[in-house]
């Protein structure tokens, strides 16, 4: 079985999130989006509804799971038997940050691929951090969130 993780914070999930693992869920039989834990970002959500947010939002894929993890992502992934983590692109910062996260997870576990999947040009400016930056200065983020997160925001 092709088990795949999309790890993140997704505090709060975006349409360029949807995006990537809907395009991903024919490459795998199971796709499991992690919520992990990032000391360097202020959360808007607690993990539980972050969790509930995601389930909300993937409830019509029978291929995704959601859950929550801590420490290392690779460690995480050794646990849940997934061999490739789902990591998309924006930007070509974006690439240079995963591409150093992926050679350090691949010389740490080197069974574990890492995926890069390229966003749509629509979505290339939409971030989590944006979002929350737009929702905490009092703007309309509907543009940007899926509708079923919105009743979480």
């Amino acid at each position: 079985m092709k088990i795949a993780l999309f790890p993140g914070s997704f505090d709060p999930v975006t349409k360029a999130h949807v995006d990537i693992l809907k395009r991903s869920i024919s490459l795998f039989d199971k796709v499991i989006i992690g919520i992990g834990v990032n000391s360097t970002k202020q959360a808007l959500l607690n993990l539980e509804q972050r969790k509930k947010m995601l389930e909300a939002v993937f409830a019509d894929e029978p291929k995704v799971e959601v859950q929550t993890y801590s420490g290392l992502t690779v460690d995480f992934c050794k646990q849940i038997g997934a061999n490739y983590m789902i990591r998309g692109i924006r930007t070509v910062s974006d690439f240079e940050y995963e591409k150093a996260i992926a050679q350090m997870n691949h010389a740490l576990v080197p069974e574990i691929e890492s995926i890069f999947i390229v966003s749509k040009p629509g979505y290339s400016s939409i971030s989590s951090t944006i979002v929350r930056d737009i929702l905490r200065n009092g703007g309309d983020i509907s543009q940007f969130v899926p509708k079923e997160a919105m009743s979480f925001l």
